[in-house]
């Protein structure tokens, strides 16, 4: 169901479920690029339910130790220079 609002293009229209669940529509969650198990930040501005997506530090750091698995990770560096060469060995490799 669809409904028409001030900017003259259909918005999509969801139900409440019993659990107060609201299904985020497919296109949308896409957009936002969301995934099961992200969290979304909920406020009122007005009468409207705002719902932001909020990356929490706990799943930045799984996605880090992933990194490291992966040994998509270098380090740690004994000084600044050390750490550069390593950033443009690293951008020559991907230009190959």
């Amino acid at each position: 169901m669809k409904i028409q609002s001030k900017r003259r293009q259909p918005l999509p229209v969801v139900k409440i479920g019993v659990s107060r669940q609201v299904v985020i529509p497919k296109k949308l969650h896409d957009q936002l690029g969301l995934s099961p198990g992200d969290y979304l930040e909920v406020g009122l501005e007005g009468d409207r339910l705002i719902l932001t997506p909020k990356a929490l530090v706990e799943k930045r750091l799984a996605e880090s130790l992933d990194d490291i698995r992966q040994g998509r990770a270098r380090g740690p560096f004994r000084s600044v220079p050390a750490l550069l060469r390593s950033l443009r060995r690293s951008k020559k490799t991907k230009a190959s």
